[in-house]
């Protein structure tokens, strides 16, 4: 019997790894709630709740969890659809529920049943409007000069056009903070950094918060017109106590549970975040050293308890991330408590040090989000989908136009459906209902079915079938079957029917007989 690991039994490797994440996430927290249009404070909750709760029920040895650039366009589109923070927390305990019933029902499988191509698209179509909606924060736009004009809330070009006018308001100050931000930011990317031990031990989004703190104290003193104010900087409560923190909470507002687009925001929100956790789990399984495989129906569970929480206290929902997991792992996280105590870290910084977090310009936030969204919508990934065909490209295209032109799921949507016309055409063109295709002799054709004949073969059968010469022997044989559909059962019943106008004789094997006064 194999013994069962505790979770405190790698503490000198669990321990620096979730430092590390803590690093990592901790600018992601609040640039994510910063990119959602919802309350920063909001942004530092989810990390906290995906760190302890969602770390503590999970299956995973090394996914972590917190709120997820994948879900920032929905968010930000459903608290302004919903009219307020309040009623879009009671969106998210809705979708946590969804996911926890999900679960339950073992639909940790769902994941399976998306194109490649369509999910690339929704992530580069989530990577451009993540990317254009940072614009005015790494410009230095805030809230006193009418941010709302120029980020598009919703998906409207229009407002996206009028990005133009930014160049008649900005701050200098911000966008020498961004330039720096955005250049630690690829430079360390470079095989350089990554070689040197000390350095890829270090966080970049550290790097850049860290930098941009001194950057702007620099200007502060010695450049005074660059310098940016309060309304320029990371702006969380400052608690002095526990019960500080605990009145800091957001609690939901259930008076619109009747509301159709609440339930939809819910169903969006409880969809994608188990689609995205699905995939992050499996990325962070095959980058596990150890090769662990993680059970995605108790991971399905585990987020949608964490969500459902989330929503009843002011945070935003959250996923499995890639990013953070990805962290963990290189920093030689053994077992779950690395995730358990990057939340409980988060946690302390926000008791301990808000002050310092306060100090943080916007502008570094807006950086690190920008390159979230460039790796999300690369120009290398258009170029990769476009050698693999059409069939890949269309439905990952159309994704991408989908969503940045509507909304999340009617670009899925679109792109789904191109996805599934692609497969309907592949099966009527191609011949893989025939095992072994033709076999002649003399005016005999024998046509073999494959070992499972669904409905989406009754085309390219219907094809064939039409194709055959009059005056033949058919030998239509279903041996080799184990399921054959009604449809084509149908369809081979048809052509017995008529074949006698067309000299044709037909023989069948194994195939189920059903009565022809049932087809009229």
């Amino acid at each position: 019997m194999r013994q069962k690991i505790s979770i405190f039994s790698y503490l000198s490797n669990d321990l620096p790894a979730g430092l590390v994440v803590f690093l990592v996430a901790l600018p992601l927290c609040l640039g994510i709630a910063l990119a959602s249009g919802a309350p920063l404070f909001s942004g530092i909750i989810a990390g906290i709740i995906g760190g302890v709760v969602v770390g503590s029920l999970s299956g995973s040895h090394t996914s972590v969890s917190g709120p997820a650039a994948g879900l920032t366009v929905i968010v930000l589109n459903s608290i302004d659809e919903l009219g307020s923070f309040e009623i879009f927390l009671s969106a998210v305990v809705l979708a946590g529920a969804l996911q926890v019933f999900l679960g339950i029902l073992k639909a940790g499988v769902i994941g399976y049943y998306f194109p490649t191509s369509v999910i690339k698209g929704m992530l580069a179509g989530i990577g451009i409007i993540l990317i254009i909606k940072q614009i005015p924060y790494a410009f230095g736009v805030n809230e006193s000069q009418d941010l709302a004009q120029y980020i598009p809330f919703v998906n409207d070009i229009g407002a996206v056009m009028d990005l133009r006018n930014l160049t008649k308001e900005f701050d200098i100050g911000a966008i020498i903070i961004t330039s720096a931000s955005i250049f630690i930011l690829f430079l360390w990317e470079k095989s350089f950094i990554k070689k040197s031990k000390i350095l890829k031990t270090i966080p970049a989004p550290l790097i850049v918060v860290v930098m941009g703190v001194g950057i702007n104290k620099f200007f502060k003193y010695f450049v005074p017109k660059l310098y940016l104010d309060i309304e320029d900087k990371v702006v969380l409560p400052q608690v002095s106590s526990f019960e500080g923190f605990i009145n800091l909470f957001t609690f939901p507002d259930f008076s619109q549970i009747g509301n159709s687009d609440l339930w939809l925001a819910a169903f969006t929100i409880g969809i994608i975040a188990s689609l995205e956790t699905l995939l992050s789990l499996e990325a962070a399984d095959k980058i596990d050293p150890f090769k662990r495989i993680s059970p995605p129906n108790k991971e399905l569970l585990a987020q949608g308890i964490g969500n459902m929480a989330n929503g009843l206290i002011g945070g935003l929902p959250v996923t499995a991330v890639i990013v953070r997991s990805s962290a963990n792992v290189s920093s030689g996280a053994r077992t779950k408590f690395s995730a358990i105590f990057h939340g409980i870290l988060l946690f302390g910084s926000v008791m301990l040090i808000p002050g310092i977090l306060n100090l943080i310009p916007v502008a570094c936030l807006a950086a690190i989000l920008l390159q979230v969204g460039y790796k999300l919508a690369k120009i290398s990934l258009f170029k990769t989908q476009a050698k693999l065909g059409w069939d890949q490209f269309l439905p990952f295209l159309i994704t991408i136009i989908g969503i940045v032109v509507f909304d999340l799921l009617i670009g899925i949507g679109l792109g789904m459906g191109v996805a599934i016309v692609y497969i309907l055409l592949r099966n009527l063109q191609n011949s893989h209902l025939m095992e072994s295709g033709f076999k002649e002799s003399g005016d005999s054709i024998k046509i073999t079915l494959s070992e499972e004949v669904s409905f989406l073969n009754k085309g390219a059968l219907i094809k064939t079938l039409e194709e055959i010469p009059d005056g033949k022997h058919v030998i239509i044989d279903g041996s080799k079957s184990k399921i054959i559909d009604y449809d084509v059962l149908e369809v081979i019943e048809n052509f017995k029917t008529n074949a006698p106008n067309r000299n044709i004789e037909v023989d069948t094997i194994k195939i189920k007989s059903i009565k022809t006064s049932s087809l009229h």
